[in-house]
């Protein structure tokens, strides 16, 4: 377990400023990002993304309510969050409390999954609602776009939003996917400090989103 003073910083929009615009967010006229190159074999095809471990399990680096596939080296560690510490405020937004945190680093890249999750909601709570919260509580989030999703064959609701702010020189991109369990809402959520990186992340949230499964 890391020290709840790391994850939380880590958390703060200041400090990746994680949170985000769809992948096709770039603006009329602009030019979109380059990807990074993922080639098969010298073809020039791309090749596909490879896959780690799953998560969520008893016993996995992270114990959830879900389960769903990892991209190959991207590392996963659980949040522990003190309530009586100081900076405790910074690991909960809107209904949510942040539990884990996917390290992209060692794949490559500079970003992390976040899995959130909630209690004391029932079975029938409006996905979209605990995304509208979660959004809500991010400082300066702003042209949220909200849409139906299945996570694997779980109903679901995702968002696409942007983040700005003083540490930041222009909008920042995110996005994020939340269902319910019978142990209460669960939010995925991908940033990026920048278009580019984030739409280089973008395959191993969908990876996630399309194999999770309930508990």
């Amino acid at each position: 377990m890391r020290s709840v003073l790391r994850a939380v910083l880590a958390a703060g929009p200041a400090a990746l400023a994680l949170a985000g615009c769809s992948a096709d967010g770039v603006g009329a006229g602009s030019k979109a990002p380059a990807e990074r190159p993922a080639v098969d074999g010298g073809t020039g095809t791309k090749a596909p993304l490879a896959k780690g471990p799953r998560l969520g399990a008893a016993g996995s680096a992270c114990e959830l309510p879900v389960t769903f596939d990892l991209a190959a080296d991207w590392e996963p560690e659980a949040v522990d969050v003190d309530p009586g510490a100081d900076f405790t405020a910074l690991a909960e937004q809107g209904t949510v409390v942040l539990v884990c945190e996917i390290d992209a680093k060692p794949a490559g890249h500079i970003g992390y999954l976040r899995v959130w999750t909630g209690t004391g909601a029932g079975p029938d709570t409006d996905p979209k609602a605990v995304l509208e919260a979660f959004v809500a509580d991010e400082p300066g989030a702003g042209e949220a776009v909200y849409t139906p999703v299945k996570a694997g064959s779980v109903a679901a609701a995702e968002v696409t939003y942007t983040v700005g702010g003083e540490a930041r020189d222009e909008p920042g991109p995110g996005r994020a996917f939340a269902l319910t369990t019978p142990e209460g809402p669960v939010v995925v959520h991908l940033g990026g400090p920048d278009l580019e990186e984030h739409r280089r992340m973008l395959p191993a949230y969908e990876l996630a989103k399309k194999s999770l499964r309930l508990n």
